[in-house]
């Protein structure tokens, strides 16, 4: 498909600047078989380290080798890291690849597909707001989380109600940012995810729109093209992937309520409201990882075409030039034993 003109790559001082917050938070390693191994992943996570507590959750955590959590506030973020060395393996929504691609030559590949459930993906008004529709949000200021699935779905929802995207003041906002505008009174209303929407209700927001039935409930894994071509650390993504996996199982499972325990811990939230999300997200669409394939490669396509019809690409994206099937017979392998 022919290309236009891309933008510069981001400057490498603006990427050290964007990637030094989120490195300093890291997690814990997972370490099974001694210190000596040889094999590290520097592994990204969304909102709360999840992944590592669903790991050690399900005493899948002791792992024959390195694991290095980091935690950003997006897949966007992630991405960014990837492309600056700084992470081997990124996990994020269909939306951020594509605008990482746009902005210059990727480094990286989605090898894997985790279908999950696309709750918590909402637009939310502040409490008193007298907005209570999508519709009324014409020449309203509106934050968003950029090149996240929010800017998709906010974009989707207007759509539906007949609205333009120029019809808002759209405001891009980091989901800590944004929280602090909307209940600061500064914007008419915000779309974000996870941790940000819970936060958000906690303080009496009102969802006025949700990504739920919009979202694919495709979430990829990527990784860099070092580590695709490293055969120990491609082998260690494949069992990494499969271990999460097969963690979900175990949740749901009759461990729900265990869980919810530690989800409620890390997000701040009452256990009984952390236990509906896992119950109702479970639900909705278990969590499963999946090797590549034509139709979630054919899903992403939709979204870069969607976004590039809006004007927020440069020119068109291929989104089978980022894709790759070199995890697939490790991953198959690994999930199947």
């Amino acid at each position: 498909m022919p290309r236009r003109t891309r933008r510069r790559p981001v400057a490498a001082a603006l990427v050290t600047a964007i990637l030094l917050a989120p490195l300093a938070a890291c997690g814990g390693n997972a370490d099974a078989k001694g210190s000596g191994s040889a094999v590290t992943l520097s592994v990204g996570d969304t909102g709360w380290a999840r992944y590592q507590a669903v790991l050690e959750f399900a005493g899948l955590d002791k792992t024959p080798y390195k694991v290095k959590w980091s935690v950003f506030a997006g897949g966007d973020l992630q991405l960014q890291a990837v492309r600056a060395g700084a992470l081997d393996v990124a996990q994020s929504s269909e939306i951020p690849p594509v605008f990482a691609v746009a902005d210059g030559k990727a480094n990286f590949k989605v090898v894997a597909v985790q279908r999950a459930n696309t709750l918590l993906q909402e637009v939310v008004t502040p409490k008193g707001s007298d907005v209570h529709s999508i519709a009324q949000l014409k020449g309203k200021k509106v934050g968003y989380v950029k090149n996240t699935t929010a800017h998709y779905f906010l974009y989707q929802l207007l759509r539906r109600a007949g609205l333009k995207w120029t019809d808002i003041k759209a405001a891009p906002l980091a989901p800590s940012d944004g929280l602090a505008a909307l209940k600061g009174g500064s914007i008419d209303a915000f779309a974000s995810y996870g941790n940000s929407i819970i936060t958000a209700h906690q303080q009496g927001a009102t969802t006025i729109g949700s990504g739920k039935d919009i979202l694919s409930g495709n979430f990829l894994w990527e990784a860099s093209d070092k580590t695709i071509a490293d055969r120990a650390k491609r082998e260690a993504v494949a069992d990494l992937l499969a271990r999460i996996d097969k963690a979900y199982t175990y949740i749901r499972d009759g461990h729900e309520k265990e869980f919810a325990k530690v989800f409620a811990a890390a997000t701040h939230q009452p256990l009984d409201q952390a236990l509906q999300q896992v119950e109702d997200g479970e639900k909705q669409r278990p969590t499963t990882l999946h090797p590549t394939g034509r139709k979630a490669t054919t899903s992403q396509q939709q979204v870069a075409d969607a976004f590039e019809e809006v004007g927020a690409l440069p020119g068109p994206v291929d989104v089978a030039d980022f894709w790759s099937d070199d995890l697939g017979p490790a991953l198959r392998k690994a999930l199947a034993s």
